[in-house]
């Protein structure tokens, strides 16, 4: 009885082991069923075939810009040809102008060096050669140059620093300056003083000036930011430098910058100047007056013009009376 009841427990046991492994199977069938489900892998397909046709519409897009682009950087490269050709041409057009220019500069400086050396021959006659000359009658323009006589040792520039001047015409003041000394190659002393009085360089008060380049470099570069006060009116600066300056044998030339008179008279100041700037018995003015004037009264408005006008008419008279020049220029603009 022992032994049957025993074989009965060792089946019971099999069996039940069976059963749970085959509980076990099934339950891992259906777990990897669930994992890769059929309907999962078809929307993955569907999600690849959207991304795919996504990326070929940009490479459409790319591809259309592409031309686009080459398109414009072909016409960029034609523009850029024909660029180049026109600024060759510009660049030839230069050097033919630049050569034109460097020849008539050249030709200036030739004409000023001629220019200089009759000025410097007409101031360098030696006792010899003017006791040659005693017996030759001069032409009346002989010593002039531009119309202008060039015979004085000693120039005073008396110079009008009003506002019109300064602020209109003063490049063109700087110029004329500048050729005014180069008419002189040699001088024996220059002065700069405004229409009062006043000097350019302090420490040359009641003295010359040396001429040396040093000495007329400095004038121009003063000259350029030179600005003091001025009532417009000549008068001063001119007896000032008479009864200053002149000394028995000196030959002197004042040379007048200006654009209006302000004065009530004209009359008057040539009545002044006459009885400073006496003459000798022979008509000879104790000093040579000259005068540039400055048409700055054409820019302002007419009812402005009328001191211009009264300028040129006293400087005309002084410039005739004291054996000058008087020079209206046509523009004030350098």
């Amino acid at each position: 009885m022992r032994r049957q009841r025993r074989e009965i427990e060792g089946i019971s046991l099999s069996f039940l082991d069976v059963i749970s492994c085959g509980f076990g199977a099934l339950i891992l069938m259906l777990v990897l069923t669930k994992v890769f489900e059929p309907v999962i892998l078809e929307d993955t397909v569907e999600n690849l075939q959207g991304y795919l046709a996504a990326l070929q519409q940009e490479l459409f897009d790319i591809r259309g810009e592409t031309k686009v682009l080459n398109r414009e950087m072909v016409r960029k490269e034609d523009k850029k040809k024909v660029e180049l050709k026109e600024l060759a041409e510009l660049k030839a057009d230069f050097s033919a102008l630049q050569s034109k220019f460097d020849a008539t500069i050249d030709k200036s400086k030739v004409d000023n060096v001629i220019v200089g050396r009759l000025a410097s021959a007409k101031q360098s006659l030696t006792a010899e050669m003017e006791a040659l000359l005693v017996d030759y009658k001069r032409s009346l323009d002989e010593d002039k140059i531009g119309g202008i006589p060039v015979d004085s040792e000693y120039v005073i520039f008396i110079i009008d620093t009003s506002g019109s001047m300064y602020n209109y015409a003063w490049p063109l003041v700087l110029q004329k300056v500048s050729e005014t000394l180069d008419v002189y190659p040699r001088l024996k002393g220059i002065q700069v003083m405004n229409d009062m009085g006043n000097y350019m360089f302090t420490q040359y008060s009641n003295d010359w000036i040396p001429d040396t380049a040093a000495r007329r470099r400095a004038i121009i570069d003063r000259l350029r930011t030179w600005s003091v006060f001025s009532n417009s009116s000549p008068v001063e600066g001119i007896t000032k430098a008479i009864s200053t300056y002149y000394k028995p044998g000196r030959k002197i030339s004042l040379y007048v910058f200006g654009d209006e008179f302000s004065g009530r008279s004209i009359q008057q100041v040539v009545d002044v100047v006459d009885r400073i700037n006496r003459a000798d018995t022979d008509g000879n003015r104790l000093v040579r007056i000259h005068a540039i004037g400055f048409p700055v009264q054409f820019a302002n408005p007419p009812r402005y013009q009328d001191t211009g006008i009264k300028f040129a008419i006293l400087m005309r008279t002084l410039c005739e009376k004291n054996g000058g020049t008087f020079v209206g220029l046509n523009d004030f603009r350098y």
